[in-house]
């Protein structure tokens, strides 16, 4: 298991090394942010620099090509200004899902209002009600249909937001606050992320009708 906070250190050092004092912010999504990592897990950085442009790019890639781990680095490199003018509905899921490790996302906040909330509700919905539809007309796959569940159980987490304005990161926060529909979208996700033997035709048809329902209500 990677020592997430002794490679961050050194993640730090190498960035300042080749930024310097353009680094506006450092964080970790996914499951290193959550504290949920496994053996397996990506390390999913976040920088943003005071601007971005192609030279950036090459240089950064140069730079994580030399850390321990390249394999599972992934994340998102950007410029500030670009993340200042970005949609807040895609916003919405980047600021909650972001820890910081230097700076803060604070200014993105304000951004983020009921509208932008409903907004990134609807498009996700949108979004993974198209993918299944295509996941059902095709092989029903398993592994495609685990990743649309999980796309769903980001949703899940915006929905129980607008219904009780408090973000929950973890599943196990989502089943005991979100409502019966969206905890049984998580409980189907937690079954196929853990390989236990579920009935795709069953759950691909739930996940497609739940969508449904959220696009018909927003």
């Amino acid at each position: 298991m990677i020592d997430i906070s002794s490679w961050m250190d050194s993640f730090l050092q190498m960035l300042e090394d080749t930024f310097g004092d353009r680094i506006w912010f450092v964080g970790l999504q996914g499951s290193y942010g959550r504290g949920e990592a496994t053996e397996s897990s990506d390390i999913d950085t976040v920088v943003i620099l005071d601007k971005l442009d192609d030279e950036d790019i090459r240089r950064y890639k140069e730079m994580l090509d030399t850390l321990l781990h390249r394999e599972l680095v992934c994340g998102f490199i950007s410029g500030k200004n670009e993340i200042l003018n970005w949609d807040a509905a895609d916003l919405f899921q980047f600021y909650h899902d972001t820890t910081a490790i230097k700076g803060s996302l604070d200014e993105l906040k304000n951004m983020i209002d009921n509208e932008a909330v409903d907004r990134a509700i609807k498009i996700g919905v949108c979004n993974l009600y198209h993918s299944c539809v295509y996941n059902m007309l095709r092989e029903n796959d398993e592994v495609v249909l685990r990743c649309l569940y999980k796309t769903a159980s980001f949703i899940v987490q915006a929905i129980c937001f607008k219904q009780t304005g408090k973000y929950y990161r973890h599943q196990s926060e989502l089943l005991q606050n979100a409502e019966a529909d969206e905890v049984a979208i998580i409980n189907t996700f937690m079954k196929m992320k853990g390989s236990a033997e579920t009935d795709l035709n069953k759950s691909a048809e739930q996940l497609f009708n739940w969508c449904k329902k959220w696009i018909n209500l927003l």
